[in-house]
């Protein structure tokens, strides 16, 4: 599923990312960017990088790691090409056993991936992703509750429906904007007002993100 987009570079004077390579992005998406001897990295990419996750206690923040653990992240990663944009620099490996597909944080929504900020950390390529049940496709005209913009006429990666009314459609993008918006942790179906079923299913979708508010150090 290689994408034939590839990463823009950065057009600002920003120093760029050595997992994903990037400065441009939503800080929502990537978090902070911190610098320690000589690397700027982003919060959420090092977060989740393979060894990264793999070694540290979910309650220590990317901040607090040793120059060293950061470096031998950036040097794994280095060895790993980006199966969205074809890129070096692929921090994150799905989590599915057998499944070698690395990607860069930034790259998650053009690969159709899904990434969990809460709870055990993991990320999932487009095909191990865990996805919405089946479900009776959108009437035809059916329109984002939140953009008021054409949904489609399926359930897809980037059309959802809530999982209590079954009938309210919003796109993943929408959605995401809405919980970043109400807070991830405040937020509910836009229809039913449902909160615990829809919040369970967001999370489980990978949405959404976290906010400012609720990540940890950086700059």
């Amino acid at each position: 599923m290689m994408s034939s987009r590839k990463r823009k570079a950065s057009s600002s004077e920003e120093p760029v990312c050595a997992l994903c390579g990037r400065a441009d992005v939503d800080p929502n998406v990537c978090g902070h960017t911190f610098f320690a001897s000589g690397i700027h990295v982003h919060e959420f990419c090092l977060m989740f990088a393979n060894t990264i996750s793999e070694a540290r206690p979910a309650w220590v923040g990317p901040e607090s790691l040793p120059v060293a653990v950061v470096r031998r992240a950036v040097r794994q990663a280095n060895q790993k090409q980006c199966f969205v944009c074809g890129e070096r620099g692929a921090a994150i490996t799905c989590a599915e056993s057998g499944c070698e597909r690395s990607f860069h944080l930034p790259c998650a929504m053009d690969g159709e991936c899904v990434t969990h900020f809460f709870g055990p950390r993991s990320s999932y390529c487009w095909e191990h992703r865990p996805s919405q049940e089946s479900r009776e496709a959108p009437a035809e005209g059916t329109n984002c509750l939140i953009c008021l913009e054409p949904v489609g006429d399926s359930l897809s990666y980037h059309t959802m429906v809530c999982p209590a009314c079954a009938h309210c459609w919003f796109h993943r993008g929408c959605i995401q904007q809405q919980a970043l918006n109400a807070g991830a942790w405040c937020f509910r179906c836009p229809s039913c007002q449902d909160i615990l079923m829809f919040l369970a299913e967001m999370f489980l979708m990978g949405d959404p993100y976290p906010t400012q508010k609720t990540t940890m150090g950086g700059k």
